[in-house]
């Protein structure tokens, strides 16, 4: 016997909502599931030219910061004379990331002079010479500054790729091949 045409409709309305509702966390599952896969990682690579170690880092995915890949930015860049750790500003890594990007080595390796100082060793690189550049109240020692050079890449280049961007602090140091960037107010010496 044949349904009514009424009845009929209904209930295949009814059976597509069931298994619309059945069938909903699937497929939303998978778009979640792709829509994070397409996340951008923030990678960072560096090489340390005073302990000679090496860290390979995703530090960020989309605009979230990985707390346990900044512990290991902190460690990696803690003053290297005394062993102490503070916590870096994650600014700092985006604006690295950002300076290689913009200098098409977004993939190279950077090499760090200098991350963190506390402030025993940063009256200590201050007071040996006076023509260091060390300065006295430097940002160095609240973990918002870094020196660095990219193999392969000049260091007028770096800075000026550095200035570019117009985000903190850029200091040259020709003479002692590297480049100095920090978070601080726009300025350059």
């Amino acid at each position: 016997m044949a349904l009514p045409r009424k009845k009929y409709k209904f209930g295949l309305r009814r059976l597509s909502l069931i298994l619309l509702f059945l069938l909903a966390p699937l497929l939303l599952h998978g778009a979640t599931e792709s829509a994070s896969s397409a996340t951008h990682e923030y990678r960072l690579r560096f090489y340390h030219t005073h302990t000679g170690e090496r860290l390979d880092v995703v530090y960020r995915r989309g605009d979230q910061y990985i707390p346990e890949a900044l512990d290991d930015l902190d460690h990696f860049l803690r003053d290297h004379r005394t062993g102490d750790v503070r916590h870096f500003d994650p600014r700092l890594f985006d604006l690295l990331h950002d300076l290689t990007a913009s200098l098409g080595d977004s993939g190279g390796e950077i090499d760090v002079i200098c991350g963190y100082r506390t402030p025993w060793s940063n009256e200590f690189l201050r007071t040996r010479n006076p023509h260091t550049g060390v300065a006295q109240h430097s940002l160095h020692m609240q973990a918002e500054a870094i020196d660095i050079r990219l193999p392969g890449i000049p260091t007028s280049e770096l800075r000026d790729g550095a200035l570019r961007l117009h985000r903190g602090g850029v200091g040259y140091y020709r003479s002692s091949d590297f480049v100095h960037v920090d978070i601080g107010r726009v300025r350059h010496w």
